[in-house]
């Protein structure tokens, strides 16, 4: 018998506009206990009066309480709907892209709530972030098979999401032989990573059209990428005709990869590496009275949780003061976040105040968003968190 879970009346309202999500203080506990649900289970969701309105999967543990998969009543996440919402993900990439490298399903963005899937050509990497999606490991794997039948699946299990939910960690290649690198093609430059020791999926493919509307304006300049990984930004540059590149990077094996694609691109001669602690390298440069064309700001996420609001953007400002202080009298700064929590209009806030702290002029000329391989669900605001702001710094 198919659970029910009803909702508290006026909570359906969010749900009606599109939302996906249901937080367990939405719950009637009185006519339908969430403690009665098995964690991971498909549920039929109710508005307080009782009609039943979406298919989610629940888990009663988790402040998301259930998670929508359809509107149709009638439908339950298997490998069938799999099958369909992997073809309709997949259509849409092949129109944006002409060669097989880009997110293949952005979970909420996708209707795939707790899935995510890159693809790197025939290789694709999963990550099942939710209970309710790990227990459909197998069905998902199936659907792959069924869509893309690629060489190699890998599941990267190991995510902040999956220890949120009490999951287990692990990495697992469940179909193929493979030696954990993979070929990544972007923006007309070439690269290699690892899918098993890299970061997130082993690439980061969604700041591809910031990347993309830098690399016109890269020629003849001087470049520093700071938390440069394995030279998503870099590389690029220099394979557009940066005059010369330093990545900096707190880890040895990020840079080693950046050492490896700048031969891989044949721009190895105008490619150096900066490893250290990347507010401690801006402040070693700084001393060395190094100056620079365009600098690159792409950090990890300062901010994980509403928590950390403020001591995140203490730490944005920090970066973005620093960085100014290494670009020449009319120069650039790229400036990123992948914080979800922080609003757009902060980071512009914060880009502000780093300028005039070290008196110089911001003109913003470029503001970007995670590619379209990652698309945002209209109700759902933090599907859109990457941010990139284009800023020429000068003096008057």
């Amino acid at each position: 018998m198919t659970q029910h879970l009803r909702l508290k009346k006026n909570a359906e309202r969010r749900l009606k506009a599109g939302h996906l999500w249901i937080f367990s203080n939405e719950i009637d506990n009185a006519a339908t206990p969430l403690k009665q649900v098995e964690p991971g289970q498909q549920v039929i969701i109710e508005e307080s009066n009782g009609r039943a309105i979406a298919v989610a999967y629940a888990n009663p543990h988790s402040l998301i309480c259930a998670r929508i998969v359809s509107r149709n009543t009638s439908m339950r996440l298997d490998r069938s709907l799999l099958v369909h919402r992997l073809n309709q993900a997949l259509s849409l990439r092949q129109q944006l892209f002409s060669t097989p490298f880009y997110r293949l399903v952005h979970s909420e963005g996708d209707l795939l709530p707790g899935l995510i899937i890159d693809r790197f050509d025939d290789v694709v990497v999963v990550q099942l972030n939710t209970l309710g999606m790990d227990l459909l490991r197998d069905e998902v794997i199936d659907a792959l098979e069924k869509v893309l039948n690629p060489r190699v699946i890998v599941l990267r299990n190991d995510t902040s999401g999956r220890r949120i939910e009490n999951l287990e960690q692990h990495i697992d290649v469940v179909k193929g032989e493979f030696d954990g690198v993979i070929d990544v093609e972007e923006n007309g430059v070439k690269f290699r990573a690892s899918a098993l020791e890299g970061q997130k999926t082993g690439w980061f493919y969604d700041h591809r059209p910031n990347r993309a509307w830098l690399n016109q304006l890269v020629e003849g300049k001087r470049v520093l990428d700071v938390f440069s990984y394995i030279g998503g930004w870099g590389i690029q540059a220099a394979a557009k005709g940066a005059e010369s590149v330093t990545c900096v990077d707190s880890s040895a094996v990020a840079l080693d990869r950046v050492a490896e694609n700048a031969s891989l691109n044949g721009v190895e001669d105008r490619v150096t590496m900066m490893e250290g602690d990347a507010f401690e390298a801006l402040s070693a440069l700084r001393s060395e009275g190094e100056q620079f064309d365009i600098v690159i700001v792409d950090p990890p996420a300062f901010i994980r949780k509403r928590k950390d609001i403020a001591s995140g953007e203490r730490a944005y400002a920090r970066l973005n003061r620093e960085a100014i202080r290494l670009i020449k009298k009319d120069g650039l700064l790229m400036s990123g976040s992948c914080s979800m929590h922080l609003d757009p209009t902060h980071l512009t806030d914060i880009v502000r105040g780093a300028a005039r702290h070290q008196d110089r002029n911001a003109q913003i000329i470029y503001e970007g968003r995670q590619g379209a391989d990652h698309p945002v669900h209209p109700a759902i605001p933090e599907t859109a968190y990457l941010k990139a702001l284009g800023v020429r710094i000068f003096r008057d």
